[in-house]
């Protein structure tokens, strides 16, 4: 991280991003970091680093814990305020929940956040699989199928911007597809308006997902139905999972469209 030439512009505030960068330096597998291994995680000097922890423990975004410092349960609020303000959950929750109960799978909701998909909305079940999932969850899009409707709904030119930032998820996926691959895939998902991941992601988990649009039928998030592949084919996820998945995305747009609080996309 660090400052990675970035910040060229006069209104630029590279304290903030130094900021930021020592909150993003923090990851499940590293839940309390030292001061000096947050500082090689930022490529920020120990001093520098100092000062922000010192700085943001004051604001109640960290907190002494050992020799380290942790997060805390306020760094929250900075996610969801943007979820809440979306009112995504609240319309989206009953059809969600609605989906689960006639597939006994979990269903999630994305959008994407440069080339990664960020969990918006989730309605699990408790079942075991190979990753851990929950909102502000990324993976690289290409290998999730709310990924692959999310790109295939994007203009050529914006793909191409968006498929050239790194991904920040940290995850090495099973499918690294070459361009070629991708579009053909893409193409396949533009035509069909679902897209399949059969543990592209990671070994066990097969997903389909299908997007759901606002009023102007721009498809603004998607959502997806994830199995098990040792307990769910392939036939069961698309003639069994698929229609109910539809159906609740078709329902969930709709209430989008009729509470007027559709998402806009930025990307």
């Amino acid at each position: 991280m660090g400052d990675n030439g970035r910040g060229a512009g006069p209104d630029f505030i590279e304290a903030l991003a130094r900021g930021l960068d020592v909150l993003r330096s923090f990851r499940p597998a590293t839940p309390s970091m030292t001061l000096s291994e947050i500082a090689a995680a930022t490529g920020l000097a120990r001093p520098t680093v100092r000062r922000i922890l010192i700085t943001l423990e004051s604001l109640g975004y960290v907190r002494a814990a050992g020799r380290g410092h942790t997060l805390t349960p306020r760094v929250l609020e900075l996610g969801m305020a943007y979820v809440n303000a979306l009112n995504m959950w609240d319309v989206a929750r009953p059809h969600m929940e609605k989906l689960v109960a006639q597939t006994n799978e979990s269903t999630s909701m994305a959008q994407l956040d440069g080339s990664d998909i960020v969990y918006v909305a989730r309605v699990a079940v408790p079942k075991i699989v190979t990753l851990g999932v929950t909102i502000g969850t990324r993976f690289p899009a290409p290998a999730t199928s709310m990924g692959k409707v999310l790109l295939a709904a994007l203009p050529p030119d914006t793909l191409a911007a968006v498929l050239a930032e790194p991904s920040r998820s940290g995850i090495t996926p099973r499918w690294q597809p070459a361009p070629g691959d991708l579009d053909a895939v893409l193409r396949e998902v533009r035509a069909k308006g679902w897209a399949l991941a059969d543990q592209d992601l990671a070994p066990g988990i097969r997903s389909v997902a299908t997007g759901v649009r606002d009023g102007d039928g721009r498809v603004v998030a998607a959502i997806n139905v994830t199995v098990h592949a040792a307990e769910t084919s392939l036939e069961t996820l698309r003639e069994e999972h698929l229609p109910r998945l539809l159906r609740a995305a078709a329902d969930i747009g709709h209430d989008w469209a009729l509470t007027a609080t559709v998402p806009v996309v930025t990307v």
